[in-house]
C-alpha cells in the first residue's frame, strides 16, 4: 500500500502525473526562468520579495490611471478585492492629483446566495461594498464617475461581457489564483465545464456555483471572521468569464497570498499548476497560459519558494 497520493472525488483535476511533476519545480528553478514562461513568449514572469508584493499592483494601477488622464483616453480596468490595497492607490491618486474621468472600474466577481441572487452593494463581506468603500468613495473628488463603477448584480451580471464588449474589451485584468485554481469565482464545478476547451473559452460571465475549496479558502477571510466558519460564505457566485480574461489587453496575474504574513499557503501548489501545468478546465486559471496578449505574473519569493515536507513543522 502507498501513501504518497491520494485522490479525492471533490477535486476534479486528476492528473497526478502533472500535480506530481509541478510540485518537484524548484525555487531556483523557476528563478532560472529568467522572466521567461516554458511554452508562452506573451507571459512574463517575475519573483519579487515578499515585502515589493504588493506595490508591483499599486504601481501598475497608479500609473495606468495617470496615463488615462494624461493622455486623455479611455482605461477599463477588471478589479479584483485587495481591498487594502485600493486605500493606498487612493492615497497615491489624490498626492499626485490625478483626475480620474477616464477610468471605467468593472468588478471581477461578487458573491451569491444559493438561488443565484447577487449580493447587494451594502454587503459588508462583499466585493463591491469593499471597493466603493476603499476605492470608488475615496477618488469621487478627482472627478471619477460614479457610473463608471460596475458592480456584479442581478441586472448587470447577464450583460456584464457585452458591456465589456462594447468598451472594447478591459485594458487591465487583476487577478490571482483560488484554491482549486479558480480564475475569478471560475471554479472547476460543472457550471462551466464544456465539451472542447474552445467552448469553455468562449462563455461569457454569469452566477454560478462555487468549489467546496474556494469556500473553505475565504472563511479564513476578514470578511467571515477569519475562523474557518463555512456556514458564513455565500455558496454561489456573480463572476466574469474565461472569454472576459482571454479578450482582455493585459493580465497582471498576482501569486503571494499566504496565512497571515506567514510561510504557510494554499497557493504553492495551485500556483505550480496555473502556471506551469498543462492548462485544463479543471484548473480554471491555468487557461492563461493559452492567451496571445501581454501577461505579466508577479510571484512572491514565498510563493516560489521549493515545496518540501516539514515533519517538525506539523500542526
Amino acid at each position: 500500500m502507498s501513501f504518497d497520493t491520494f485522490r479525492h472525488d471533490f477535486y476534479p483535476f486528476k492528473n497526478q502525473s502533472e500535480i506530481d511533476r509541478v510540485r518537484k519545480i524548484t525555487f531556483e528553478d523557476i528563478v532560472a526562468m529568467n522572466g521567461k514562461h516554458p511554452t508562452n513568449p506573451n507571459i512574463k514572469l517575475d519573483v519579487r520579495r515578499n515585502d515589493e508584493f504588493e506595490i508591483v499592483m499599486i504601481a501598475d494601477m497608479v500609473k495606468r490611471i495617470m496615463d488615462s488622464d494624461r493622455l486623455d483616453q479611455k482605461c477599463v480596468m477588471i478589479m479584483c478585492n485587495p481591498n487594502p490595497t485600493y486605500r493606498k492607490v487612493a492615497y497615491l491618486l489624490h498626492e499626485l492629483n490625478v483626475n480620474c474621468r477616464n477610468v471605467k472600474f468593472y468588478m471581477m466577481d461578487e458573491w451569491a446566495d444559493e438561488d443565484g441572487n447577487v449580493a447587494p452593494l451594502t454587503y459588508k463581506a462583499g466585493f463591491g461594498y469593499a471597493f466603493q468603500k476603499y476605492m470608488v468613495d475615496n477618488i469621487m473628488d478627482l472627478g471619477f464617475k460614479e457610473e463608471n463603477f460596475i458592480y456584479h448584480s442581478n441586472e448587470i451580471t447577464p450583460i456584464y461581457s457585452k458591456m465589456l464588449e462594447d468598451d472594447g474589451e478591459a485594458d487591465i485584468v487583476y487577478s490571482g489564483p483560488g484554491w482549486p485554481g479558480h480564475l475569478a469565482f471560475i471554479d472547476p464545478v460543472e457550471d462551466w465545464f464544456k465539451p472542447t476547451m474552445e467552448e469553455y473559452l468562449e462563455q461569457g460571465a454569469k452566477v454560478a456555483k462555487l468549489h467546496p475549496l474556494t469556500i473553505a479558502q475565504n472563511s479564513l477571510h476578514g470578511g467571515f471572521g477569519c475562523s474557518g466558519d463555512i456556514s458564513r460564505v455565500p455558496p454561489m457566485g456573480a463572476m466574469m468569464g474565461p472569454r472576459d480574461a482571454m479578450k482582455a489587453k493585459n493580465v497582471l496575474d498576482m501569486h503571494g497570498i499566504t496565512t497571515a504574513g506567514s510561510h504557510v499557503t494554499w497557493q504553492r501548489l495551485t500556483s505550480r499548476l496555473c502556471l506551469f501545468g498543462e492548462p485544463a478546465q479543471e484548473v480554471p486559471a491555468s487557461v492563461l497560459q493559452l492567451r496571445q496578449n501581454p501577461t505579466h505574473v508577479i510571484i512572491s519569493e514565498n510563493l516560489a519558494a521549493t515545496i518540501q515536507d516539514d515533519e517538525f513543522f506539523q500542526y
